[in-house]
């Protein structure tokens, strides 16, 4: 594709010794890290926006941060950004028979629960010839907790060590909160984080076995709490009251007839 071969030309110049960028020839691997993350959110912040012409953008922005990790690599002689894309690409094959092998022609496609197994069984001798033969041994440490949370149980349940229903799940939760409670009473500040993340890890779980992506149910919660205090404030401006005049009882008011006005508003 002529336009990758001039973006990749471009990144060349950008780190050419001679006469390229000096911040771009500062940059390294892990310094680029950090904004490799800012550019994916923003890719996620368009994409619940529905802002396409932004996501474009954005797209073209994380993709620039991939080419700027292979020109880096390539300046050491590790791989290029051909390598990478032949290694996605032979790796998609592999994963894919049902769609790409050549003597397919005729049989029928599985259907998504053996999908899933056919795609674990690849996964697993992939990690096996890397020489990572824990169940969680890849379980990469960088992702965000709830992500990484979800993973770890993905992988167990995939190895049949999990709960057999949503409802033993929940009551899981419940005999963590009540473990939170014991550590609150007693006024132990380790106690109290140890048990709220095994109650955040429970809750993860019971997200995953109600079908709910959790990150996403709490990005959703967060989108939804910024709306109402939004509301509260506005209704505040059209009363010319000041929300640190408020009472708890009256900003608790406001929250209640935030949630009604929002909820018809939608309705």
């Amino acid at each position: 594709m002529a336009e990758l071969g001039k973006l990749l030309d471009i990144m060349a110049r950008l780190r050419d010794p001679q006469g390229g960028c000096p911040w771009d020839l500062q940059q390294d691997f892990p310094t680029l890290v950090h904004y490799t993350l800012e550019e994916v959110y923003e890719v996620v912040d368009a994409i619940e926006r529905a802002d396409y012409p932004h996501l474009r953008e954005e797209l073209g922005d994380l993709l620039f941060q991939i080419v700027f990790y292979s020109q880096i690599a390539s300046e050491r002689g590790l791989f290029d950004m051909g390598a990478v894309i032949d290694g996605i690409a032979a790796k998609l094959l592999a994963r894919h028979p049902h769609v790409f092998a050549t003597d397919s022609a005729g049989i029928a496609k599985p259907d998504m629960p053996q999908l899933h197994v056919d795609w674990e069984r690849r996964k697993q001798q992939e990690r096996a010839a890397k020489g990572i033969n824990g169940v969680l041994g890849d379980v990469p440490v960088a992702l965000p907790a709830l992500q990484r949370a979800h993973k770890i149980q993905s992988r167990l349940a995939r190895a049949g060590f999990d709960w057999q229903e949503a409802s033993a799940v929940l009551r899981q939760v419940r005999a963590e909160l009540d473990e939170l409670e014991e550590a609150m009473q007693q006024g132990n500040a380790d106690a109290c984080a140890d048990e709220l993340g095994d109650v955040l890890f429970s809750c993860v779980n019971l997200a995953r076995h109600l079908h709910v992506d959790p990150e996403q149910a709490l990005r959703d919660c967060n989108s939804k709490v910024i709306r109402r205090i939004a509301w509260m404030e506005d209704t505040l401006r059209a009363r010319q009251q000041q929300w640190q005049h408020c009472s708890a009882d009256e900003l608790e008011e406001l929250w209640q007839a935030a949630k009604q006005a929002l909820l018809a508003a939608v309705g």
